[in-house]
Order: structure tokens, then C-alpha cells, then sequence
């Protein structure tokens, strides 16, 4: 019998979607890279509409004449430019949130439905917000030569906060997530989970499919609110055992190694870089943009506008740190899924199913300025190069999933 070839594995494995699905998701992907342009230039270009209706410094000049009230001032005048922002950019977010991903098939999800999640998150984002621009102007005010440092650590102990919160309080208003039910399904995962120590009270499923047709699961909360949730879409796109199995290895595999912590840790390392240069940028960029307006200094609320057009083109340049992250996280848990879900060949056909959404090939370049995933091609690769190397650790193969798994 002749030896196992990983790249003619994989060659099949990328030939199993059609010439035209590759080209679509080709299409899609391209389109998404240059959002990410068109995106930057939309948030500039609001922020700089409602600095030019001077909206935000007629609001401070009413509230705080005497510059006596700081902290209600700030609080008023950030939550108007969250709401104008919002305002300004909904046709834009309608587009790239509901549209487009409608027009390539990726969400059966109707306008009313989109705006009802819309909605609700509305007055999350808000609460957030200006909670934290509250934080950060104080910051300003109390120590203006050493902000950005003490800034960089109240965002990240936020985003802590809000990754240990989210499962119980914000993700159930937009899902509904259950236990996986008994059967064969659970069964295997309940054993996975046992073997890897994850307790398996924290395997559940979520109804997904209400936003998105894409092929899914994820890792969310930290401490004891973690948990590995898999999308219903999956078992809605003709999914077998092995898929299963392959893909909540792999959300096991960011669950056991803490992905989460080694995001904040690199946040924290971006956000003091952000605010530092934040710091330096902004008298000029003010002065260029907002000339004798009244704008003051950086602890001035009114110049939010400035900030944020500063944050955006900062956020747009630091595309390929964050993306090069979150690659080296999605490796290392495609490695935890192959070394203890042994299933290479389910990995590989869940993985297929997500080019929909993400082209198989991209050039080098391409991959490491835009993509937040190994290219798929890649990652197939790697999975045939496992099974090649560990012919006696491969599981065996599972069937498709029974009616009602």
C-alpha cells in the first residue's frame, strides 16, 4: 500500500468546493480586506462631521461654563458623540453587518431581527463607552504626563471584566445557549472533555444560525464563566461525529491554554503603544483638523472626535499585529485538537466548510496583513502532516450524525 501523501490529501480536500465556491469566496474575502480601508475612512469621516457641527462644544461650553463639573460634562458628551456616531454610520454598518453578508449567503437573518440585536446592543456599547471615555479623561485631567499608561491598564482590566461578564449577562440576550442533549453528541464530547479536563458542564449550544449561516464555534468568558459553545449551524450543515469532535477539540484547545489571557496581555502591550502615540498625535492633529474651533487640549471632552480619528487610523495600521496574534492562537489550538481529539480528517472537512467565508489560499502577504485564521489551506496541511506522522494515534472515524445527535 502506498505511503500517505499530506499534500496530495490536502489538494483533494481543497477540491471538494467547486471552482465557482472558491471564486465567491474569493470575492468575499478581497471585499472584507477592503472594508477594513472603507471602514477607517467612514469612522473618520463621522468623527469629523459632528466636529464640524460643533455640537460637542456647545454641549460643554452649556454644561461645565465654569469648568466646575468635569466628570458630568464628560459623561453627557460622550455618550451624544456615541449616539451621533451610531446615527452616522448605520447605513454603512446596515451594509457591511447585514447586507453583504445576506448577498453572499451567509445569513438568513431579516432586517427587523438585525436591528432588534441592533438594538439591544445599542445601549450596551454606550454603557461601556462612556464609562471607560469617563475613566480616561479623569486620567488626563489627574495625571496628564503618565495617562496613556494607567489608561492602557483600565482598558485591559475592562475588557477582563466584560470577557468574564459576557456569557452570563450580555450573551443570552442575543442567544439562547443549552446543554448539549443527551446522545451521541454529547457522549463524545462529555469524553473529550474529560480527557482534557474541561468541565463538561461548560459544552453548549447556541442558536446561532438566527445571525449567521456560518459554520462555527467559539471560546467566550474566563474563570469559571468559560465556556465552549458550538453553533447549531454546524449540525444544520450535514456535520459528522469526526467534524464535531475535530472542531470542539480545537475550542478546548483555546479554553485549556487560556487564549484569552494572552490576548490581554498583548492588548495591554497595544494599548499603551495606542495612548502614547495618542499623547503625541494629538495637538497636531488637532490643530490641523479643528484650527481656532475652541477645541482645548486633550483632557477637553469636546475634542473626542479628534481622538477617535486618531484611534481609527492607529486601529487600521495595527491590522497585522492583531491578526499575527490571533493566528498564532488558532495554531496553537488546531495542534490541541489533532494531539487529543485525534481526528485529522474531521478537522479538515470542518475546516473546508469554512471557506464560505474565508478564501482556502491567500499569498503570504495577504495572509499575515488580513487574516485572524491560518489560511485553511494551511491548516488542512498541517492536519495531513499529523496524520502522516501519527498513523497510529489517528481515531477512528465516526459516521454522520444520527437524526436528533
Amino acid at each position: 500500500m502506498s505511503a500517505f501523501d499530506p499534500a496530495a490529501a490536502t489538494a483533494a480536500y481543497m477540491a471538494t468546493l467547486s471552482p465557482a465556491a472558491h471564486a465567491k469566496a474569493t470575492a468575499y474575502t478581497h471585499g472584507g480586506e477592503w472594508l477594513l480601508l472603507w471602514s477607517c475612512l467612514v469612522t473618520i469621516a463621522a468623527a469629523w462631521l459632528i466636529l464640524k457641527s460643533g455640537i460637542l462644544l456647545r454641549l460643554r461650553e452649556r454644561l461645565n461654563p465654569n469648568g466646575d463639573r468635569p466628570k458630568r460634562t464628560i459623561l453627557a458628551v460622550a455618550a451624544t458623540f456615541v449616539l451621533l456616531d451610531f446615527l452616522i454610520q448605520l447605513p454603512w454598518t446596515i451594509y457591511t453587518s447585514w447586507w453583504r453578508e445576506r448577498s453572499y449567503q451567509l445569513s438568513s437573518q431579516s432586517l427587523a431581527s438585525w436591528f432588534g440585536d441592533t438594538a439591544k446592543a445599542l445601549p450596551i456599547s454606550l454603557i461601556i463607552t462612556t464609562l471607560f471615555l469617563l475613566a480616561l479623561y479623569t486620567l488626563v485631567r489627574r495625571a496628564p504626563r503618565s495617562w496613556w499608561l494607567w489608561a492602557s491598564g483600565v482598558a485591559v482590566a475592562g475588557v477582563i471584566l466584560m470577557v468574564v461578564i459576557a456569557p452570563i449577562f450580555i450573551e443570552p440576550l442575543f442567544n439562547r445557549y443549552t446543554p448539549a442533549p443527551d446522545g451521541p453528541v454529547r457522549t463524545e464530547v462529555v469524553k473529550l472533555a474529560e480527557a482534557t479536563g474541561v468541565p463538561h458542564d461548560k459544552i453548549l449550544i447556541y442558536n446561532g444560525s438566527k445571525q449567521s449561516d456560518r459554520y462555527t464555534a467559539n471560546v467566550s468568558g474566563l474563570f469559571g464563566t468559560a465556556r465552549v459553545a458550538m453553533s447549531d449551524t454546524m449540525f444544520k450543515q450535514h456535520a459528522d461525529m469526526s467534524e464535531v469532535i475535530g472542531v470542539v477539540g480545537h475550542e478546548m484547545g483555546h479554553y485549556v491554554h487560556k487564549h484569552i489571557l494572552w490576548f490581554a496581555g498583548f492588548m495591554c502591550v497595544m494599548a499603551v503603544a495606542a495612548f502614547w502615540l495618542i499623547d503625541r498625535l494629538y495637538p497636531a492633529v488637532r490643530a490641523r483638523i479643528a484650527g481656532t474651533s475652541g477645541i482645548g487640549g486633550l483632557a477637553d471632552p469636546a475634542g473626542l472626535p479628534v481622538l477617535m480619528i486618531i484611534a481609527a487610523i492607529l486601529g487600521l495600521l495595527s491590522t497585522p499585529l492583531s491578526t499575527s496574534m490571533t493566528r498564532f492562537a488558532e495554531s496553537d489550538a488546531d495542534r490541541f485538537s489533532l494531539a487529543n481529539a485525534h481526528q485529522p480528517d474531521g478537522l479538515a472537512k470542518a475546516l473546508v466548510k469554512t471557506i464560505a467565508y474565508r478564501a482556502s489560499s491567500p499569498g503570504w502577504l495577504e495572509e499575515m496583513l488580513f487574516y485572524d485564521h491560518p489560511s485553511v489551506e494551511r491548516r488542512v496541511r498541517r492536519a495531513m502532516e499529523w496524520k502522516a506522522a501519527h498513523p497510529n494515534h489517528v481515531g477512528a472515524p465516526y459516521g454522520p450524525l444520527p437524526p436528533g445527535a
